[in-house]
């Protein structure tokens, strides 16, 4: 029976990211099943999905960049921002490759975006693609995100004959590539639609390995067993420690581990230096703890190195005897 692990799903188009955990409860029959990061219903790509113990991992996921591939039209505004909305609004479009490029030059480092009203953000505990729907507006504060490496790869002819926009960017959690698309539109005095959203990476996982969520509801429960990675393998920004079988399992108890008694392999990547935006406090000391317990390495949890008691204290324990 499968307990824990996480999956690297291609999500098909045409499904929320709430579908394709029902899918994965359905398959391994386990209730405990979560997404690290929705994607839009019609876009497609990247969705690693955490079952059993390993959702106990996603809260330490903020800082994982995502990478995308996405498509635009000019000259239509929807009230979704993507062209699967009802056009709202037309504008002219009077634009030369060169303006295409100096206007996303704009969109680099950490900006403020506001998140469309289409999307499953909260505010005052209600989604904001609710308060849409009722054909209710809502105040929505922008917020820092963080966008690198965005390159134009290709300009050519879309929707309607539309000059159409293909470009790829990394960005932080919690980025709307809709909004990318909505305001390069603005910068260009007219409107900008998306027409097509793939994300290829998320974290460590890319969309090369990714699993076809069909094939996945087919195979075999020791097939999926086999695609599974463990829960620490996200957890690239932590530290790695390892320790001795008895202080693993005093670890493993609820006691705090002392230093001496571990082996530093690898030091939290944000120790001495920030994340782009603001982070944890506890993610600059934060370890993955390894012991080997009967020639076996196990993954003992998540600790926290504490400066007053100047040992680890365990954060969430995963290993049980």
């Amino acid at each position: 029976m499968i307990t824990e692990g996480i999956l690297n799903i291609n999500k098909p188009q045409n499904m929320t990211s709430h579908d394709v955990v029902s899918v994965i409860r359905r398959t391994l029959s386990i209730r405990r099943v979560g997404h690290t990061g929705t994607l839009d219903p019609m876009a497609t790509g990247v969705l690693p999905v955490c079952v059993g113990k390993s959702t106990r991992i996603m809260e330490y996921l903020d800082m994982d960049l995502k990478t995308y591939v996405c498509s635009m039209v000019l000259g239509i505004q929807t009230d979704t921002q993507d062209i699967w909305g009802k056009i709202v609004d037309r504008g002219p479009v009077d634009v030369t490759n060169e303006d295409i490029h100096r206007a996303f030059a704009g969109f680099d480092g950490v900006i403020d975006q506001k998140p469309p009203m289409y999307s499953a953000l909260k505010v005052d505990g209600k989604r904001l693609y609710e308060y849409a729907r009722e054909g209710k507006t809502v105040d929505v504060k922008t917020r820092k995100v963080f966008l690198k490496d965005l390159q134009i790869l290709d300009i050519s002819k879309g929707f309607e004959g539309l000059p159409q926009i293909t470009f790829s960017v990394t960005c932080s959690k919690g980025t709307y590539i809709r909004t990318i698309c909505q305001d390069v539109g603005i910068a260009l005095g007219t409107y900008g639609t998306m027409t097509q959203l793939q994300r290829i990476a998320s974290g460590v996982f890319h969309a090369e390995k990714a699993v076809e969520l069909d094939i996945l509801s087919n195979m075999e429960m020791h097939e999926i067993e086999k695609l599974l990675v463990p829960s620490w393998y996200p957890l690239c920004a932590f530290g790695r420690i390892v320790c001795g079988e008895e202080a693993g399992l005093r670890f493993a108890s609820g006691w705090h581990l002392p230093l001496n008694q571990c082996r530093i392999e690898r030091k939290p990547l944000y120790e001495e230096s920030d994340f782009v935006l603001p982070m944890r406090e506890e993610f600059r000391h934060a370890y993955c703890v390894f012991c080997e317990i009967n020639g076996r390495e196990e993954f003992l949890g998540v600790a926290f190195y504490n400066y007053q008691y100047r040992k680890l204290v365990a954060d969430k324990v995963f290993f049980t005897r």
